[in-house]
């Protein structure tokens, strides 16, 4: 199986070497890389021809700059980078951060997931990050999440599920999609990827105006939204902070921002979130 591995990268000079050696070092070698430099205005793209010039699996995209917002920006320079190739040579899709490490293994061990088992859509491993000089499982989400920065999926699963969406909660939507569509996401925690960088560090907005967007643009309805921001906002202890996401994500109603996903979908999405409700909180 072949894999067509898309890189968003935007002022990453410092963090992509470390990307694309760990993926020169692969054991399984059969890949191509498409890095799309997104308006980067330090050394990327000459980092990137270091690459491209001696290694001819290795492809740039060059891009004008776009505003750098959660989710949109990157998967706006993922589906750049992916229009310009042509999928047909390829059984797996991946899209990677441009600060990961990936073990030696990983597209093999990916690979043989795939092989084996027919029904896995998405497939990727753990992330890490550094602390006090050792490399600890970064926890943002559980560990049954593929996470974005390692997404890789089957072909005919990405294309049955329409891609993945240019909107804030894309990583959770192609999950709830994927699922619906009767394919498994499956996390293989031998696959330990370190995450150099924190994400999120330069994202424009503010912690109670994401997840007030980010509920809204999941196509939360009105009562898991409020679920969720009380979760949010327990997890911190901290009144104001539930009713600043919950302002947020009024404005986002009112405003009536266009949703990347359809109406069957949304509902989809909500269905899946209130079972998954009833069974954690409820009990049922």
């Amino acid at each position: 199986m072949r894999f067509l591995i898309i890189i968003p990268a935007h002022n990453e000079e410092n963090n992509l070497p470390f990307t694309l050696n760990s993926l020169q070092q692969q054991s399984f070698k059969d890949f191509k890389v498409v890095i799309v430099n997104d308006g980067s205005t330090d050394s990327t793209s000459e980092v990137i021809r270091k690459y491209t010039d001696t290694d001819s699996r290795f492809e740039m995209v060059a891009l004008q700059k776009s505003v750098h917002q959660p989710g949109s920006k990157v998967v706006n320079a993922f589906k750049k980078g992916l229009n310009t190739q042509t999928i047909d040579g390829f059984e797996i899709i991946c899209k990677f951060d441009a600060d990961i490490i990936l073990p030696e293994n990983y597209l093999e061990t990916v690979e043989d997931s795939f092989k084996n088992n027919p029904k896995y859509g998405l497939v990727g491993g753990l992330l890490y990050v550094e602390k006090d000089g050792d490399w600890v499982y970064e926890g943002n989400s559980n560990k049954h999440h593929v996470r974005g920065p390692m997404k890789a999926y089957r072909k005919e699963s990405f294309i049955q599920m329409g891609g993945i969406r240019e909107t804030l909660g894309w990583d959770n939507i192609d999950s709830i999609l994927l699922e619906k569509l009767g394919w498994k996401e499956v996390v293989l925690p031998e696959l330990q990827v370190k995450l150099i960088k924190v994400k999120g560090a330069d994202y424009t907005i503010r912690p109670a105006d994401y997840y007030g967007r980010y509920f809204y643009f999941l196509g939360l309805n009105r009562f898991l939204a409020y679920i969720a921001a009380s979760k949010e906002a327990i997890k911190i202890k901290s009144v104001s902070f539930f009713f600043s996401i919950i302002k947020s994500y009024e404005a986002c109603r009112s405003g009536k921002l266009e949703l990347k996903i359809s109406k069957e979908e949304q509902k989809m999405i909500n269905n899946q979130r209130w079972k998954m409700l009833k069974k954690k909180w409820l009990k049922i």
